[in-house]
């Protein structure tokens, strides 16, 4: 296969399964990133010049089209989880989106998808929330015949949330329940997500979709805490944090170079964060999602006492893809 897609944003953790996913599909892959000598781990995903680095700034119209140029699809990969200097929820999540739509739209790219997030609203006291629905909107007005995803947290090898929270129980004594532990949550693995991607890429009756992407079962933030702490074999404390202590620990800790806890963060674990009943999902792509217990097991070994020469995991595991 010669067709051309480009990626922005595809050095993160969905990225690279996203790029790995595309270039077993066959395609020919731009990848456009901030920094390209970040990204070169990318390159043996695929065959000998399958795979393009390019340095792109997302936020510049001619940057983006240079990217796109003679692309056939495209994919928007990039978001953020809290704000440093000049990578600002309002810059990434709701005025890149505009920027890649019209590129898209001016270069007659056939096909493009855009990552959003479970939870984006325009009524959600949380700006990332706003901004994710901001870019939605904007990607909508373009390219009407953009495909959006919205997954739940995000979870597999790399991710940002099991391995948090199991380095935090290697370390403290305690693990903080926010607003209770109530929140509840779908996780879904990021390798579902890829295949998610690659599948509306290649079928023209996904266009115009909105797709809410969750796993096959609903949490609590208690019972995630839970599985963390079971698979780590590790016995700590699951304490209850009220959001009003939470926002004023997330005061102090949204100060650090990579925060902890942001008070944005907080205001969205006031609000669950699953599939609507009435929304297109991976099973209307064909996929059958991956179970949390499935996979971590993989690679949470890590943070127990012993590492990998623990007793083996209860049940054989899914090989993350």
């Amino acid at each position: 296969m010669t067709t051309l897609v480009t990626v922005f944003g595809g050095s993160g953790f969905l990225g690279r399964y996203v790029v790995r996913a595309l270039a077993r599909a066959g395609y020919r892959i731009r990848v456009g990133v901030r920094f390209p000598n970040l990204a070169n781990y990318l390159l043996p995903m695929g065959n000998v010049g399958q795979i393009q680095v390019l340095r792109t700034d997302v936020a510049d119209a001619d940057s983006v089209a240079r990217a796109m140029n003679g692309a056939a699809a495209a994919i928007n990969l990039v978001g953020i989880l809290y704000e440093t200097g000049r990578q600002t929820f309002q810059r990434l999540h709701a005025d890149a989106p505009a920027t890649i739509a019209a590129s898209a739209k001016a270069e007659g790219v056939s096909a493009l998808v855009h990552v959003s997030a479970l939870g984006a609203g325009a009524e959600s006291p949380s700006l990332y929330a706003r901004t994710k629905a901001e870019g939605e909107t904007h990607l909508r007005e373009t390219c009407p015949s953009a495909v959006i995803l919205r997954p739940s947290i995000v979870f597999g090898p790399e991710d940002d949330f099991f391995n948090r929270f199991a380095a935090l129980a290697r370390l403290s004594p305690a693990l903080p329940l926010i607003g209770g532990g109530h929140t509840r949550f779908q996780p879904v693995y990021v390798g579902d997500i890829a295949r998610a991607i690659t599948t509306c890429i290649a079928d023209p009756a996904t266009q115009g979709r909105l797709y809410e992407l969750g796993g096959p079962r609903v949490y609590t933030f208690t019972e995630l805490m839970r599985l963390v702490l079971a698979e780590t074999k590790r016995r700590r404390f699951l304490i209850p944090l009220p959001f009003s202590v939470a926002m004023m620990q997330a005061s102090i800790l949204g100060l650090l170079p990579k925060p902890m806890l942001t008070r944005d963060q907080v205001l969205l674990l006031k609000q669950d964060n699953v599939v609507a009943s009435d929304a297109a999902t991976l099973s209307d792509l064909g996929i059958e999602p991956e179970t949390v217990e499935a996979i971590i097991p993989a690679y949470l070994w890590r943070f127990r006492r012993e590492g990998q020469f623990e007793s083996p995991p209860r049940e054989p595991v899914s090989a993350p893809r």
